[in-house]
């Protein structure tokens, strides 16, 4: 893998589980496109899932027509235009993914209200290829294999995931938010304290208020005393930066 590409990988990547909305562009019965903002969450690969309402008329496209691209973009820096974007591009349909309301309700809690309606389903972008801009000339297009994660081999992984992810914000809260402010450099949470919202083989995202961020593990984890390990050797590095 060349460097740019690699370069590429891991900042679309980082888009995708980081992003909370994104630019759902679908077709029209015409053909002409049709654009909408929507709430975004990864599921457990880190494809977007999205909660939408079938009165929606992009729900209605998607009936109609399941290609789409969505587009998410890393725009907090000064000039939205140079910061990293990347248009997500392939089929949206429902999902069938027991874990697709609680993955999206940790990231948008607010949903909670509506997300049991009639009309409301979970939707995810099966992904074909990023096309990834970072400023001018900054352009790579990739498919989607190796953007997404692989559970090979980590079922234990799998199945712990929500006791670990509610083990670490009820019991070491402190360590969530050094991983926070020490080795992503977020500032002190103001409001709503850092927790962890996500987890998988390579990494977890943590979140506070409207901000997600993602932190990659130094090593691929398969099963849950390995997790233990890197998560306690990550609280360890933190501490030692703020010492």
């Amino acid at each position: 893998m060349g460097e740019a590409v690699a370069h590429a990988t891991v900042v679309i990547r980082r888009l995708m589980r980081e992003a909370r909305f994104g630019a759902l562009g679908t077709l029209e019965a015409d053909g002409a496109p049709y654009a909408s903002l929507v709430a975004v969450a990864p599921d457990a690969e880190g494809a977007p899932t999205l909660l939408l309402s079938g009165l929606a008329r992009h729900t209605r496209n998607l009936q109609r027509d399941p290609r789409a691209s969505l587009l998410l973009t890393g725009a907090a820096a000064g000039d939205p235009l140079n910061a990293p974007r990347a248009s997500l591009l392939g089929r949206i349909a429902a999902t069938p993914d027991p874990d697709a309301r609680a993955r999206f309700l940790a990231r948008h809690p607010e949903a909670e209200t509506y997300a049991d309606f009639t009309d409301f389903s979970f939707y995810r972008l099966d992904l074909r290829e990023a096309h990834l801009v970072e400023g001018f000339g900054r352009i790579v297009t990739l498919p989607a294999s190796g953007l997404l994660t692989s559970w090979d081999g980590a079922d234990a992984v799998r199945a712990a995931t929500e006791g670990v992810i509610a083990h670490m914000n009820a019991d070491h809260a402190d360590a969530v938010a050094l991983y926070a402010t020490r080795l992503l450099g977020e500032p002190e949470a103001a409001g709503d304290p850092w927790r962890m919202v996500g987890l998988d083989p390579e990494g977890c995202e943590i979140a506070a208020g409207e901000t997600v961020r993602r932190l990659e593990f130094p090593q691929r984890v398969i099963d849950v005393a390995a997790v233990r390990q890197v998560l306690v050797s990550l609280v360890t590095q933190a501490r030692t930066k703020t010492n």
